[in-house]
């Protein structure tokens, strides 16, 4: 583990190579990573920003309708990632998910991961944006006084 960081880059390179499905939980937004490498004939892996939900039951009946001609997966993995999105490009992580993901399905699956990629940043800055202007869900700690000369 980077004890810098707060990450195991090991385990998660594991669990990016060797699970079927797995789910990336992001700190500042709500929308979480899914990335289902199972293909068919048919039906290329994808990746892409999915709506939270209460339950693995929830998520499987989400998979179930996403990929209906697909069998549900033994397991889902999930993990936080508990940094800032962009730090997964600079870690090798993104790569490694990029990698994998045009390996089975071609070079369109790198727009795929590309799109993908930009839509987490871009939501997280816009929370962060929220965060420093007090909006919704979150509280200003300081104010600066109406009557302040600037």
């Amino acid at each position: 583990m980077d004890n810098d960081l707060g990450i195991d880059l090991d385990a998660i390179f594991s669990v990016i190579e060797d699970s079927e499905v797995f789910i990336i939980r992001f700190n500042l937004i709500e929308k979480r990573l899914l990335v289902d490498s199972r293909t068919t004939n048919n039906e290329l892996p994808i990746i892409k920003l999915v709506p939270r939900v209460k339950s693995a039951e929830e998520r499987y009946l989400f998979l179930q309708r996403e990929r209906p001609n697909m069998k549900l997966p033994e397991q889902i993995t999930v993990f936080e990632w508990p940094r800032k999105i962009e730090l997964m490009r600079e870690l090798g992580v993104w790569g490694k998910i990029s990698d994998r993901m045009v390996s089975l399905g071609g070079d369109i699956l790198q727009d795929h991961c590309d799109k993908a990629l930009q839509e987490a940043i871009r939501l997280e800055k816009a929370d962060l944006l929220l965060a420093i202007m007090g909006g919704d869900g979150y509280e200003t700690l300081w104010e600066k006084d109406s009557k302040e000369i600037v």
